[in-house]
């Protein structure tokens, strides 16, 4: 019982990764930065207000679908642990250990390539629950889910808060593979997802009256500044939020009024921004449940049950 980790990530590891991102994303065309990028401490802070916000409905969404109807879905699946990828603060997994109705599985394994908060989650859960055994898994579940230790008994993975729609399809297929690969008899996939609604719906989700959405979408380049030695000025781009029918998602652009030119010195790297051009931050595809089961099958995996409020949708699935 307690916690270890598994570390596969370091500092001058994620740096290098930051690098060639920012390096590959600004030199091509249209201009883009991954939007793992948000989450330094300062977009962390934003994306906890923005899930407050009236027009966000994801958050409360996906935490009234888990109130309702995890309970079930754990009594079906009778997890002895719990794997999480991107886990970041410990609240998703509270909330099954809540649904659980007594039981309770004997492993948490999270994923997420902040060491430091997955410490700090670790220590509040034991708090709570000291018989709790804990192995963490410091790394990007993109690259690292080859790494989750061998199962101690049935398993729940879990991935919430609709991530998986910020994936393209390409990296979507490849994560849904390496989570079959995790998946015994017997064991279940649990996973939370936007779904298409009305654009304008869609649209205010992503650029709220009070402007949070736009600051967040800003710190990517304070980001940038600050670990490559950039001078991008973000008060100098405008935040737009774009609904793509044909691709069924929402786009997060910054966009240039006019002419801007910085440098990146760690990169040796000189960026011209012309007017009207945008850098693309974040795609957010949504999902209908026709594609949520084709997307699965195409992994190898079976669409076993569906739970939705006709905006957000939890899915449970299996290997075949």
């Amino acid at each position: 019982m307690g916690y270890r980790a598994d570390v596969h990530v370091d500092g001058d590891e994620l740096h290098q990764a930051l690098a060639d991102d920012v390096r590959r994303g600004l030199a091509d065309s249209p201009k883009s930065l991954p939007p793992k990028y948000f989450y330094d401490a300062v977009g962390s802070a934003l994306f906890e207000r923005i899930t407050r916000l009236p027009e966000y409905y994801l958050t409360r969404a996906e935490h009234a679908l888990l109130d309702a109807h995890a309970p079930a879905i754990l009594r079906e699946a009778r997890p002895e642990e719990i794997v999480e990828l991107g886990a970041g603060s410990p609240a998703k997994f509270r909330r099954l250990l809540a649904a659980m109705n007594g039981a309770r599985a004997r492993r948490y394994v999270p994923i997420d390539v902040d060491g430091g908060m997955l410490a700090e989650s670790a220590r509040a859960l034991l708090r709570d629950h000291p018989d709790l055994d804990i192995h963490a898994v410091v790394g990007d579940f993109e690259r690292h889910l080859d790494r989750v230790p061998p199962a101690t008994g049935r398993r729940l993975i879990a991935f919430l808060g609709s991530t998986i729609g910020n994936l393209a399809e390409p990296a979507r297929h490849q994560l849904l593979l390496g989570v079959r690969r995790l998946l015994d008899r017997g064991d279940r996939f649990l996973l939370g997802m936007d779904l298409v609604k009305d654009g304008a719906a869609l649209h205010a989700a992503y650029a709220d009256a009070e402007g949070v959405t736009a600051e967040f979408n800003r710190n990517i380049l304070r980001v940038v500044n600050r670990e490559l030695r950039a001078n991008f000025n973000p008060d100098a781009f405008r935040h737009e939020a774009r609904w793509n029918d044909a691709a069924s998602r929402i786009e997060m652009h910054l966009a240039a009024d006019q002419r801007q030119t910085a440098s990146v010195k760690d990169l040796d790297m000189t960026v011209a921004v012309e007017p009207g051009e945008t850098i693309w931050t974040e795609s957010c595809h949504k999902f209908t449940r026709a594609s949520a089961e084709a997307m699965l099958a195409e992994a190898g995996l079976d669409l076993l049950s569906w739970h939705t409020d006709g905006a957000y949708a939890l899915a449970v699935g299996a290997a075949r």
